[in-house]
């Protein structure tokens, strides 16, 4: 419910923000609605709160992310592989510690709903941070400056906002979505919409069905499978520091097709290496290949559509609403046949992603991470 419902209000998120002023309002009421949520989930007392929360927070955090993330990419248009390297590496830090804060929360006599508590204080000192005056007019200098302003411009850009039109002037909500169709016509952005949504089977959903897997396939006791999970998680966190570093010197469809090569042999053989000690060996080789995947394909994305971030919002709300159905997919192929049968089908996730990469073209100067 959460999914479909949540994913549906996101939809039309960012036609509706479209750019500049407005934009900005809506990823300042995304970020009030953001932690709201968090305060309805840590207050719950009943399931239909619950429910109603969690379907909040994904138009919430649409609003407050996914918005946040395409202003980046309009600020460094010629650096977005490094820029989404670096928002992925937080990412993944964040992934590494939200377990840890409930460790801490849990040891120290609380209990869930205090961990969603301190995830609201954090939120509230993001909002805070984001609604200061000073950085916000930063940033939007900085995309003015990409665009080729002259200094004179930074004033006229000033007053565009205040209409909300931001600095390529007017959009109404016809023409974004006009412009959205029309993206839908272009095969590149098709490419990596469909990219990021099939990466994403070896990515979360495979971190989802992970555990269990270790479990019942596995054989590993629960406690083993809960390291390899944590294992998992700190592989990604410490490719995705490397990723800064390597989008320096190498391309970033040199890293994508070198890494889908990689998974191409690891996936299989975490598969069917026997015993805990290869198994986890084998994930954290598979967790750090597969980590640099949703950062490149999403900068590749944003990048097929210049100038057009918010359509890339919408296309991306869109692709995740039907990814969703990816988890349902495995869960009843592994119904019907069995967990491994499911996840062995996921060894043509490599596959699709060297394939798809195969014919893309390396950009030039420094947009995808380095000169080819």
């Amino acid at each position: 419910m959460p999914l479909l419902v949540g994913g549906v209000l996101e939809l039309p998120l960012g036609v509706l923000a479209g750019e500049g002023r407005r934009r900005r309002l809506a990823v300042l009421g995304g970020g009030l609605l953001f932690i709201l949520t968090l305060l309805g989930v840590a207050s719950a007392r009943s399931f239909g709160v619950l429910l109603a929360a969690f379907v909040a927070f994904y138009p919430a955090s649409g609003a407050f992310v996914s918005l946040t993330q395409a202003d980046l990419m309009d600020v460094w248009p010629e650096r977005q592989a490094k820029v989404m390297a670096r928002w992925e590496l937080a990412g993944s830090a964040g992934a590494v510690t939200g377990p840890l804060l409930l460790t801490v929360v849990l040891a120290a006599g609380g209990s869930w709903r205090d961990g969603y508590l301190v995830l609201a204080a954090a939120a509230a000192l993001t909002w805070l941070g984001m609604a200061a005056p000073g950085p916000a007019k930063g940033r939007q200098a900085g995309a003015g400056s990409q665009a080729g302003a002259t200094d004179e411009g930074d004033s006229d850009e000033d007053d565009s906002d205040e209409d909300g039109t931001g600095e390529e002037g007017p959009r109404g909500w016809r023409e974004q979505t006009r412009a959205v169709l029309a993206a839908l016509r272009t095969p590149d952005t098709v490419r990596w919409l469909l990219l990021i949504e099939v990466a994403d089977l070896l990515v979360d959903v495979f971190t989802g069905f992970g555990g269990l897997y270790l479990v019942d396939v596995g054989h590993l006791s629960p406690a083993v499978a809960a390291v390899g999970i944590a294992i998992r998680l700190g592989a990604a966190l410490a490719a995705g520091a490397a990723l800064v570093v390597v989008l320096e010197r190498i391309a970033d469809l040199t890293v994508l097709r070198v890494t889908a090569a990689s998974a191409l042999v690891l996936y299989p053989a975490f598969l069917i290496v026997p015993g805990p000690v290869g198994k986890l060996v084998v994930l954290a080789l598979l967790s750090a290949s597969t980590a640099s995947w949703y950062p490149l394909l999403q900068a590749r994305l944003y990048g097929s559509l210049p100038g057009r971030s918010s359509v890339a919002v919408t296309l991306s709300s869109a692709a995740a609403l039907a990814g969703g159905l990816g988890p349902l997919a495995v869960g009843l192929v592994a119904q019907a046949f069995g967990l491994s049968a499911a996840l062995t089908g996921l060894a043509a996730v490599p596959v699709v992603v060297l394939l798809g990469t195969a014919r893309a073209r390396h950009q030039t100067g420094d947009s995808t991470g380095g000169r080819e």
